[in-house]
């Protein structure tokens, strides 16, 4: 894997977590790895953000923030109310080249879900993939409303001749509903994209240990993990217990 963009249907679906995930299965492949956040907000200087939480699970990873906002807003928004012009779709392909030359990965986090806007001009997290040239993975959250939000993700990237790489569901709830049962058969003929894993609600607050033990378990080969299949990977959180 080289230069991978990991995107969202929506806020707190658990794209931190998933980046996470990916990176450690990265690293104890024995590959180096980076994370890039163009943008975060809704948290002040001095406070942790996520990049913090990604440094805190995985270790050894490079992380790079290139902005910081204190408004829980869209990045160009929570931008222009500190008159700044927010982060451009060129400043993240500069920052991914020079990433990418020295790491064998690197992740960039999105903020919010595809089509947010990143800069006052009007650059999108969907922008930005396409400047750099890389497939996106999408993170969803199981229950009533994914197939609908997914499949609209997964459209609007192929319209714009982004490759998606697959779908993985950010946060599985210990008791998961119907809708969420449901999920793991529909998802991929829905949003016409495989399912790449399931990470159980609460693995951000897993020990880093476990955290880096567990997370191939989590995840399909694509994307470093060791899962045969998402039904096994939830089977695994049941029958361990790591759903919290």
């Amino acid at each position: 894997m080289g230069v991978l963009v990991i995107t969202g249907t929506g806020t707190g679906v658990g794209k931190t977590i998933v980046t996470a995930a990916v990176a450690a299965c990265a690293l104890g492949a024995g590959r180096t790895a980076a994370v890039l956040k163009p943008a975060q907000t809704g948290v002040r200087r001095g406070e942790s953000g996520d990049v913090d939480d990604v440094r805190r699970l995985v270790g050894p990873v490079t992380t790079r923030e290139l902005a910081r906002y204190p408004d829980p807003l869209a990045p160009a928004t929570a931008a222009a109310r500190v008159g700044a012009a927010g982060v451009g779709t060129e400043e993240i392909a500069e920052a991914v080249r020079e990433l990418d030359g020295d790491h064998d990965t690197v992740l960039v986090e999105g903020a919010g879900g595809l089509l947010v806007r990143l800069d006052t001009a009007g650059g999108t997290v969907a922008d930005a993939a396409g400047a750099v040239a890389a497939p996106v993975l999408v993170v969803a959250r199981a229950g009533l409303g994914t197939l609908n939000d997914t499949a609209l993700t997964v459209e609007a990237l192929r319209v714009r001749g982004l490759a998606c790489l697959g779908v993985v569901i950010g946060e599985w709830r210990a008791e998961p509903d119907l809708a969420a049962e449901h999920n793991l058969r529909d998802l991929p003929e829905v949003a016409a994209a495989p399912l790449l894993g399931v990470l159980p609600s609460g693995a951000g607050g897993l020990p880093p240990e476990e955290f880096r033990a567990r997370a191939p378990g989590w995840l399909r080969p694509e994307l470093g993990g060791t899962a045969d299949d998402p039904a096994t990977t939830v089977g695994r959180l049941h029958g361990a217990g790591a759903a919290r």
